[in-house]
């Protein structure tokens, strides 16, 4: 069960300026001095405040580049002092925690592998018990809601009070044009549960490719979201780690500027008129939906009972892919895309198999 978090409103952490989007970028990893410095500059000359940058890379093979280590946080130390900029990096261990605090990093960020490890957030929730450094929290790599708010629990009762997401995306096995599936969904539910939280988005890790980084960025904002975590680095063709996701300081630059930044409401009466019609349309269709989901189960129910009179097995998987063959492609008839079709049968399948299986249980 999820538990209320005390939360210092982001305004007070003295890093953003508003208004939206906050923004935070850098290279994916710091490889040289000269890198760092002359990235650095790049942005801060057009009004970043926050850099970002790689020290410690959890990759999947070894042998790759792992990060330069803390020699890096001696580059992050100057860019603070030379430029005035905030530095933050990303921490995976007690040990990176103690390292950031020793060399003064202003922020650390928890990657989307490690949030998903109970054991490791409390480790680093330990070491940073006692402390002023804020924190923001990627999503896990998988998409579990309680997973991603366990992981800022244990931050905020180690007395993690300067608290914050970032959404990056989750692993998937279905096609998608991007490295990670969106997932706007899990987003949206987060954000409906903590709306204080601040909330940034990764578009680099989401699209893999710097061609998805403005309607990414765009769409994080149509959202409401409050800000964005960008790759940037002074020469990505020869960055030594995702190269294809990153862009020179100018093309962020470019990117920012052609943002549509929508305000969150409006005292026009005329909207506030027109919105108030199409919301109780809306709460009469989810009613609507409401009672036909009532009445599917009830079928199920029925469904189980005839299956549980001839002895038969719940699970009838080539009646199942048939059916939801059948939805998906009526669905695109309708506009609707595979994705959130596939979603919600997928959810009243397993709550059918639910209603199915209380059936056999009853003697």
């Amino acid at each position: 069960m999820a538990h209320e978090l005390d939360i210092i409103p982001v305004t007070e952490w003295g890093f953003f300026t508003l208004p939206r989007p906050m923004c935070i970028a850098g290279p994916c990893s710091a490889e040289t001095e000269e890198q760092v410095m002359e990235t650095a500059k790049g942005l801060a000359d057009f009004g970043i405040h926050v850099f970002r940058a790689g020290i410690w890379k959890p990759r999947t093979h070894p042998g790759c580049f792992e990060g330069i280590g803390v020699p890096g946080l001696k580059w992050l130390k100057r860019v603070k002092e030379e430029l005035g900029m905030k530095v933050c990096t990303e921490v995976a261990t007690e040990k990176h925690v103690l390292e950031c605090i020793k060399y003064g990093i202003d922020m650390v960020w928890i990657g989307a592998r490690t949030s998903a490890n109970p054991f490791l957030m409390q480790e680093i929730a330990d070491a940073l018990e006692g402390t002023d450094l804020p924190v923001l929290v990627k999503n896990p790599v998988n998409p579990d809601i309680d997973l991603w708010i366990g992981a800022l629990e244990r931050l905020n009762r180690a007395g993690v009070r300067k608290l914050g997401v970032i959404h990056r995306g989750f692993s998937t096995s279905e096609p998608t044009a991007y490295r990670n599936d969106p997932g706007w969904r899990l987003a949206i539910e987060l954000r409906s549960r903590y709306p204080e939280m601040p909330f940034f988005v990764d578009p680099s890790h989401m699209g893999g490719d710097r061609k998805y980084l403005q309607e990414l960025s765009q769409r994080a904002m149509d959202l409401g979201l409050d800000g964005l975590m960008v790759e940037s680095h002074c020469n990505p063709a020869c960055a030594l780690s995702d190269a294809k996701q990153q862009l020179t300081p100018q093309g962020l630059q470019t990117l920012l500027e052609s943002l549509v930044i929508r305000d969150n409401t409006s005292d026009n009466m005329d909207y506030k008129e027109g919105i108030d019609q199409l919301r109780a349309q809306i709460d009469v269709l989810d009613e609507n939906l409401l009672w036909l989901l009532k009445s599917r189960m009830d079928v199920s129910r029925k469904i189980g009972q005839n299956k549980k009179e001839h002895n038969v097995a719940i699970l009838q998987m080539t009646r199942w892919d048939e059916l939801m063959g059948a939805v998906v492609e009526k669905g695109r008839s309708y506009g609707l895309s595979d994705t959130i079709i596939r979603a919600i049968m997928n959810a009243i399948h397993d709550e059918s198999v639910r209603v199915q299986n209380e059936v056999l249980e009853k003697e």
